[in-house]
């Protein structure tokens, strides 16, 4: 008996028994090995010589196999100091996006995170696509940098009239493509103009690419022109970056003038516009155009991802550019991860291009409506207190506290009582103006979870207030 399986198998017994000796202790003959594991001399030979190679024992010619001498590094913890000198002093910090991506606990009801539930996802469908995806050969071949034909196409009508497929680039899901505009667009030290409040993941991606992001604040309807264009001018910022459809965390949708005066603004200063267009898919009242169908002279950056509407593992999203920007866009991306892998981008044409699709879409907005307003309704309900504008559009409620109130501590309660919310301070890159909540009505299993959800809020609210 000489298989590998009995070798690794003798080799595992025999690393347990050289752990328990000292250094320079004899172990048994070859001989005396084979007679007590009833195996072959030849299993034995080899799995020595595998605890050799792992410098566990010693053979010394004419005289046996002997335990070897234990490193000083095998007797206590590694000391990883010197790399504090190595990596310096800059820091990445994930916590923004990290933060939006726990696994609730065992009976803890979930208001916080940013994907849709398992049971509103079109899991069958997802399933079926990628089977007939991965059964051509074609799938498993190099896609062109850029992507796959269909999916720039597809891509391109979906977002207006005037793009096409060559102004589109596919990239490894929404934060991906985020990360790569934000570096093909800026260098290290650059101010970066963002909304305020706005979504973490910019921040996060912002600073570890050494840019400053500088809060534009926002108000009902969307992000205010005058201040933006005062911002653009004490800055020297060259890029403005906003989600003007179902707003996260507040669901605002940009005004049609102010969408205008934004295009103005940009133009005039000499600045791009990078327009996430994260929640297309997710509007409960049709959203306007995308800012780019508005751009005659290339100032948009147009994101827009299918991860939101279909599964968190699903990573494809689409940056569209035209000019000199794009092919910056396209460099960048090529160097940093070639392209994106082919099977997932033929499984999503499979999927948009599938009668499935416009059921999903249809299901996912009713769905997305009626969770809203359980939501909205539970919050008039049991936070009185409590600010809140039904959205048009999104994932999420946002909440205005009193003020003088710890949403930390809120939130902190809200945890203890068995339910997640977000606190709002992460979604401003600089002094909130208040406290805040947000609170997604896509994660939750039911509309059940989302009332029970809220009454473990205001009961946290309660001990807090």
């Amino acid at each position: 008996m000489n298989d590998d399986s009995s070798i690794g198998t003798l080799a595992t017994r025999l690393r347990d028994e050289v752990t328990r000796l000292r250094a320079g202790d004899r172990l048994p003959s070859s001989r005396t090995l084979t007679e007590r594991y009833k195996v072959s001399p030849v299993t034995v030979s080899r799995a020595l010589s595998a605890l050799s190679a792992e410098g566990l024992i010693v053979t010394r010619p004419g005289s046996g196999t002997y335990v070897a001498e234990r490193p000083v590094s095998a007797t206590g913890p590694p000391d990883f100091d010197w790399q504090a000198v190595a990596l310096g002093d800059r820091t990445v910090d994930a916590t923004g996006v990290s933060a939006m991506l726990p696994i609730p606990p065992e009976g803890t009801i979930a208001l916080s995170g940013g994907y849709l539930h398992p049971s509103l996802q079109p899991v069958r469908a997802l399933a079926a696509a990628a089977g007939r995806a991965i059964r051509r050969q074609v799938s498993w071949e190099r896609p062109p940098p850029s992507g796959i034909p269909e999916l720039r196409a597809w891509f391109a009508r979906s977002v207006g009239p005037e793009i096409t497929a060559d102004d589109v680039l596919i990239t490894n899901g929404g934060q991906a493509a985020l990360s790569t505009a934000l570096r093909a667009l800026l260098p290290p030290g650059a101010s970066l103009l963002v909304e305020s409040p706005t979504y973490p993941g910019v921040l996060v991606a912002a600073r570890a690419a050494g840019l400053h992001p500088v809060p534009v604040p926002v108000d009902r309807e969307g992000v205010r022109p005058d201040l933006l264009a005062e911002a653009f001018a004490m800055t020297g910022a060259r890029v403005f970056y906003c989600q003007p459809t179902f707003h996260n965390p507040t669901g605002v949708v940009l005004t049609a003038e102010r969408r205008d005066q934004v295009l103005s603004v940009a133009r005039a200063a000499g600045a791009f516009v990078i327009e996430d267009d994260y929640a297309r898919h997710l509007g409960i009242t049709p959203g306007p155009q995308p800012l780019i169908t508005l751009d005659r002279d290339g100032t948009v950056v147009h994101l827009t991802s299918l991860t939101k509407i279909t599964a968190p593992s699903m990573r494809i999203a689409a940056v569209v550019a035209r000019g000199p920007v794009a092919e910056r866009l396209r460099s960048t991306q090529l160097v940093d991860t070639f392209f994106p892998a082919r099977p997932l981008q033929e499984t999503a044409v499979e999927l948009v291009s599938s009668p499935a699709w416009t059921r999903h879409l249809s299901a996912t907005r009713s769905a997305l409506r009626r969770r809203r307003d359980v939501l909205v309704a539970a919050v008039a309900r049991e936070l009185p207190a409590a600010g809140v504008t039904p959205p048009p559009g999104g994932m999420h409620l946002w909440l205005r506290l009193p003020q003088g109130l710890d949403e930390q501590a809120i939130t902190h309660a809200a945890e203890r009582a068995g339910v997640m919310v977000s606190g709002g301070r992460p979604y401003y890159p600089a002094e909130p103006p208040g406290p805040r909540l947000r609170l997604s009505y896509s994660v939750a299993a039911n509309e059940t979870e989302l009332v029970e959800g809220v009454r473990r809020v205001a009961q946290a609210f309660s001990k807090i207030t």
